[in-house]
């Protein structure tokens, strides 16, 4: 009498999926509602003339920018 053994499998483990990332324009705004990039800029540059080219504030004159352009749209 013959016995036949059984074999058990092991599982192998998964691969991970790579992540897609998502295409986007670098023109469009990742939100609807923001203002162009070229827009914002243009007015930051005005801030930075008003402030006679000054140095060491373009995130405020651009955050300024941003804030007065997204007012005047709502």
């Amino acid at each position: 009498m013959a016995t036949t053994a059984t074999v058990k499998k092991t599982k192998t483990p998964a691969k991970p999926r790579k992540a897609v990332a998502k295409k986007t324009s670098p023109i469009a705004p990742s939100n609807p509602m923001m203002p162009p990039r070229e827009e914002i800029e243009r007015l930051a540059r005005v801030y930075w003339a008003q402030r006679g080219y000054v140095d060491g504030f373009a995130e405020q004159d651009w955050l300024r920018a941003e804030q007065e352009l997204l007012q005047m749209a709502s």
